[in-house]
Formats: structure tokens, sequence, C-alpha cells
């Protein structure tokens, strides 16, 4: 037995029995692995940061996909940027209302390791013929882009090497320039308590963007450092001000069973830690 760990903050981290190595490979852009461990199951780490592991996944996914998703409405077409593991995919194709899924990611490698390894992150959600694959940079992607999506997710790595500029200013304009009039942002913005800079970055970049910003949250016992944030940027303010019955009445007519998400879950995200809301310059009550 060997251990796996993680290098993503200097002088505090976790680590992983490695009870079975099932790959590693340097791709064209990164250090992959997938492991087997005896609590979390299978684990994906890209350079030295845990990923993705098949006990914990849902949590992330299912937030980073219906909190958006259910608060449009109507929301039919959708741009994933990253999620070579495809858990984001399989949760956006559960909505039937959906009608086109774009999905980006920079490295084929990724989604190739994780079909054969990680099966029931996407569970058969490439195969949807509603799904667009394209490999490329996520950035060069959303730059030259013409069309227009009701909800863009960025399920982007922590902001070193190839997903630094999935946190530029320049990506979150060309995100806004790509989005319909009632279309929502969202991007995973690691956890707070150890990434308060990368919040305050976001906040920064995003502000004056769009009409309404804000973040929102959830416990993902796999990444370290407590509650991990995602960034919420919206051109329709009313989208984060949804009462509670609406977001009941749509996750019910959804028909999605989630292990993790549900209205009440949707609505309490956007409450915030005072020391994240002054770290954002922002009221409790916004």
């Amino acid at each position: 037995m060997t251990d796996y760990r993680e290098t993503l903050h200097d002088n505090y981290g976790q680590f992983f029995e490695v009870e079975k190595m099932l790959h590693e490979v340097r791709t064209e852009h990164q250090h992959l692995v997938i492991f087997q461990n005896p609590r979390m199951g299978r684990v994906m780490a890209l350079d030295g940061a845990i990923q993705t592991t098949e006990a914990d996944e849902f949590i992330y996914h299912e937030m980073l996909t219906h909190v958006p998703i259910l608060a449009h409405g109507t929301a039919r077409n959708i741009l994933i940027i990253g999620g070579g593991d495809g858990g984001m995919l399989r949760e956006v194709c559960r909505h039937s209302s959906v009608d086109r899924i774009t999905m980006v990611e920079i490295d084929q490698a990724v989604v190739d390791m994780c079909k054969e390894y990680l099966p029931n992150h996407s569970s058969g959600a490439y195969d949807d013929p509603r799904v667009n694959l394209v490999i490329d940079d996520g950035m060069r992607f959303i730059a030259n882009c013409t069309d227009k999506f009701d909800v863009i997710i960025s399920d982007c790595p922590d902001p070193t090497g190839p997903g630094e500029v999935l946190f530029s200013e320049d990506f979150y304009h060309a995100c806004h320039r790509c989005l319909t009039d009632d279309g929502i942002l969202v991007a995973q913005n690691g956890t707070p308590f150890l990434q308060i800079d990368e919040v305050k970055t976001t906040a920064k970049n995003i502000q004056g963007l769009f009409a309404d910003w804000h973040f929102y949250h959830a416990a993902v016992p796999t990444y370290i450092g407590g509650s991990m944030t995602f960034a919420w940027a919206a051109k329709n303010r009313q989208l984060r001000q949804l009462p509670l019955d609406i977001l009941r009445q749509r996750f019910a007519g959804s028909g999605i069973v989630t292990r993790y998400y549900n209205a009440e879950i949707h609505q309490a995200a956007f409450a915030l830690p005072q020391y994240v809301l002054q770290a954002i310059g922002k009221p409790s009550n916004d």
C-alpha cells in the first residue's frame, strides 16, 4: 500500500491510501493519475490536486448543474467548459428540457481515461445525441464563439497551469458576451477558507460585468478546507431570488432524483459566512 499526497497547499494537505493504481500518464497538458481508495472509491488527480472521487462527486456535479438550470427555468442551450470526467455532462443530460449541450475539454486523454476508469461519472452521457464534445482550450473557444447559451458551467481546475486563464477577466467578459439575456454563468471557485484570494479575484472580475453576482457553496469532503465555493453571475437579478415554492415546483417538474440537491439546499446555499462576505465586500442581506 502507498499513499497519494495532495500538493495543492503548502504546509497543509491530505493523503489518500492507494489501494490500487489504475492509471498514470503525463498527457500533453498535465499529469493524471487514477487510483482506488478504500473509502472514496476511484479517485482522479491532476498535477497533484484531487479532482474527483466516486464517493462524493454527486455533490459537486449536482450543485453546479441543477442550481443554474433550475434557477433559469427555460434553459435550452448549455455550455460546459472543462469537466472531462463526465460527471457534469451526466447531470446536465438528466434535464430533458435541454436541447443542446456543448462541452469543451482541453485534454482528450482526460475524457478517454475517465470513460475507461471512471465510467460511472459519465454513465453513457457522451452518447447522448444532444452532446457536442469539442477538444479545445476553453478560453480560445469562448473568445471565438458566436453562439449564445442560457447557462455556462465552468468546471475548471485550480487557477494554475492550463486552468489559470479560466479565472481571468477576459474569460468572464467572453462568457458574458456568449450568454442570452437571462443567461447564467457558474464556476468552481475553490474552498474559501484556504483560497480566499481566488474568491476575491473572481469577485473583482465579475462584479462590473453582470447585473447580479454572488457565490454559493456546498460541502464536498474531497476538497480539503471546508465548503467548496461556486461563483454565480447572471444577467437577470431575479433568478437568484426565486421563491422556494417555484424552485420546488421546477425541481419536481424535472423528474430528476438527486442525492444532494433540493430546493431548500438551492436557496440556502447562497447564504455565505461572514468572512466570505467581508472578503468580497457584500452585506449579508444582498
